[in-house]
């Protein structure tokens, strides 16, 4: 329907119209989430090159596909193409959009979590702070985007092993995105994932397994059973196993993360490395 939708588009305004960009960048956000990432760039890099040659390099629409690219690259595994990206839409809608306005918030949020990933936390807390407040005060407390600045945060307490400031957090997550959305959406998987990971590094196992459960059956409804997310929640689910000391249950679990990875993402990318040795390890152990 998206393609039917750009091929009318680009035939009655022609191929470098703003309303092309936008279907292109539809479009491509729908491959996106389908886990398709090689069909994805190059309609991400069209749609920003046609709101820049027709918009001007400090449009809002440029910083919209600047963040689109930019968290593709981050899909990709490709930090070092997706932190420039991140940094100029941050720049341009804090120049163009008052400062506190949600989509400031939404660029904030991106670029911590990128700085994140590179490890940097002390350039990711201020950054996911200042998201926080941005969306309280724009969206009221119980809002989805609300949400997601509270997970995020609660991940980066977490990987500074500051439990007690993440628990919460992740609760508070979970629990807005169950009232917004229902019990059987993406980001609540997302939630029960996250929180899971943590009673799982507390060595709470008994709390996490139904968690990770949960998660997983989720997303493989709701996304499909070889989309990359379901892929993390089957490593993880399976290094839960492990640390029972149960690796016969976690080896086709990670042998099946391990082919998600390889199709969806290919077999350099960083997910892809980590569940090839995290499978390896476990083999070691089987024989």
């Amino acid at each position: 329907m998206l393609e039917q939708s750009l091929a009318i588009c680009e035939e009655a305004l022609g191929n470098d119209h703003p309303s092309v960009a936008s279907g292109l960048n539809n479009l491509a956000s729908l491959y996106q989430a389908q886990g398709n990432y090689a069909t994805a760039l190059p309609l991400f890099q069209r749609a920003l090159a046609i709101r820049e040659s027709t918009l001007g390099k400090e449009h809002s629409d440029v910083a919209q596909s600047l963040n689109n690219l930019a968290g593709l690259h981050t899909s990709c595994g490709d930090y070092t193409a997706a932190l420039p990206l991140y940094q100029r839409a941050l720049q341009i809608r804090e120049k163009v959009l008052d400062i506190n306005h949600p989509y400031v918030a939404s660029s904030l949020n991106n670029l911590a979590a990128l700085y994140q990933e590179l490890g940097d936390s002390a350039a990711a807390l201020p950054l996911h702070q200042r998201a926080l407040e941005i969306r309280k005060a724009a969206f009221g407390i119980n809002h989805p985007e609300v949400a997601v600045s509270l997970n995020n945060l609660a991940s980066l307490y977490k990987s500074q092993r500051d439990y007690a400031a993440a628990l919460p957090l992740y609760q508070d997550a979970l629990a807005v995105r169950d009232a917004a959305f229902g019990k059987d959406h993406p980001d609540v998987a997302v939630s029960l994932n996250n929180l899971a990971t943590l009673y799982h590094e507390l060595n709470d196992y008994f709390t996490a397994l139904p968690l990770y459960q949960r998660a997983l059956a989720i997303r493989e409804a709701v996304l499909g059973i070889n989309h990359p997310d379901v892929a993390t929640t089957l490593n993880n689910l399976a290094g839960l196993y492990c640390d029972q000391g149960s690796n016969t249950a976690a080896l086709p679990l990670y042998r099946r993360a391990l082919e998600i990875c390889e199709t969806a993402l290919g077999k350099d990318h960083p997910h892809t490395r980590l569940a090839r040795d995290k499978l390896s390890a476990v083999q070691a152990l089987v024989q």
